[in-house]
């Protein structure tokens, strides 16, 4: 700048450009020339300009960083962090396929759990359960807090949960299948109490979620048992007012029983007719012998009828009788049972699966528990990591200056258009 204005002094008065004559054209048009800048205007014109772009370094960037750095070093809270992390574990793990390594997928049997832990722990259900016994206000607008990062007062509920999602940073690592929590406050002892309510509460959701789980398994058991009960049940009742009504406990048994007599009969029968055959070839059909076995052999016949008779209720050898309402024939007693004793041989083995089902659900609840493994627990911590002073002040010097800069740059290039 002074080798311009020392040039400026030295150069030589400028000459008057001569008066060109008008052209006496009709539509020509006469160049027009502007005077000559003198030096004290040049002079004046530079300082103005060295001013103003002072003045807006100063304003721009000098004053923002000043303010910054009043606020970071003599005016903003320490803040303290806890950091824990967990894991969610199965009390029986499920055998891992060699083929989900490549996919990524060895953490699936907790993951939608540990994503339920972490979306909890940033929700406002864990500030309602927190609240009453920490008072999170009062933690967040502590007076060791300055103005700026404190929670202010009077706080609505919204506004405490937007305020808890700052201070609180839940993140679930996929790639390891952990959760990693950061909890911030103006005390390292609130820091450290908070961080271990987080613990707590996440472990009671667990603990809720399992219990739930295993007792809707247990429960859907206990219902299918029940019902199959029931069936059981009401096929042993029908069978039981079965044997009352018809007055015999197995009519298998009495059908098995009339068989082989009916089959004795048949047997008689034969000989007899055997013998009458036999005695008719040397004795008068009026002998005594005669009749008294061709009278056997009718009784024999009776009986044979009448066994038939009450067994189905037909006869082969006489035209059947109308059965009586009261003594039905034995075999529509044997096909009404063997329909109960069939219902109640599903009714056990509908039973008998449901207890083996009911034993494989608790089993399955009972390896299935889900529980929480914290391997880093929060600890007191001694020093401050918040807020990074240099870090933020550096930040608001190259965000203002690149402001400034940006906005000479635009103004420069403006006035070199006009």
């Amino acid at each position: 700048m002074m080798l311009r204005q020392r040039l400026i002094r030295e150069a030589p008065p400028a000459t008057p450009a001569p008066q060109l004559p008008a052209s006496p054209a009709v539509g020509t048009v006469t160049p027009l020339f502007l005077p000559p800048e003198t030096p004290a205007a040049i002079r004046r014109r530079s300082r103005f300009r060295l001013s103003l772009r002072t003045l807006s370094f100063l304003v721009m960037v000098v004053v923002p960083v000043a303010v910054a750095a009043i606020y970071y070093f003599a005016i903003a809270s320490d803040q303290y962090i806890t950091e824990f992390r967990l894991s969610l574990r199965m009390a029986d793990a499920p055998r891992i396929e060699p083929l989900s390594l490549f996919g990524g997928d060895t953490g699936r049997a907790t993951a939608t759990e540990s994503q339920i832990v972490t979306q909890f722990i940033a929700s406002r259900a864990i500030i309602d359960e927190l609240d009453p016994t920490l008072d999170l206000r009062r933690i967040f607008a502590s007076p060791k807090a300055d103005w700026w990062a404190r929670l202010w007062l009077p706080a609505t509920i919204e506004q405490l949960v937007r305020y808890w999602q700052n201070q609180v940073d839940p993140f679930y690592d996929s790639s390891t299948g952990t959760i990693v929590v950061r909890v911030r406050a103006f005390s390292p002892d609130e820091a450290l109490r908070l961080a271990q309510a987080i613990v707590a509460s996440s472990e009671q959701l667990i603990n809720d979620l399992s219990a739930r789980a295993r007792h809707d398994a247990l429960d859907y058991a206990a219902a299918d048992v029940a019902s199959a009960e029931a069936r059981l049940k009401t096929a042993l009742a029908a069978i039981r007012d079965f044997r009352d009504k018809e007055g015999m406990i197995d009519p298998g048994q009495a059908a098995s029983a009339d068989t082989t007599l009916t089959t004795k009969l048949r047997d008689d029968l034969l000989k007899a007719n055997s013998e009458l055959a036999t005695l008719t070839a040397y004795m008068h059909d009026d002998a005594p012998a005669m009749r008294v076995l061709k009278a056997r052999i009718k009784s024999l016949e009776a009986q044979q009828r009448m066994l038939s008779h009450e067994m189905t209720a037909s006869s082969s050898a006489s035209p059947p009788a109308p059965p009586s309402p009261s003594s039905p024939a034995l075999s529509r007693e044997l096909g009404s049972y063997e329909a109960l004793d069939a219902e109640r041989k599903f009714a056990e083995m509908a039973y008998q699966h449901a207890l083996e089902a009911q034993d494989r659900a608790r089993d399955n609840a009972d390896r299935q528990h889900i529980y929480i493994e914290s391997f880093v627990p929060p600890s007191l911590p001694e020093s401050s990591l918040y807020p990074h002073r240099w870090r933020a002040l550096g930040t608001v010097a190259l965000i203002a200056f690149a402001i400034w800069a940006v906005g000479g740059l635009a103004l420069q290039s403006i006035r070199d258009h006009l």
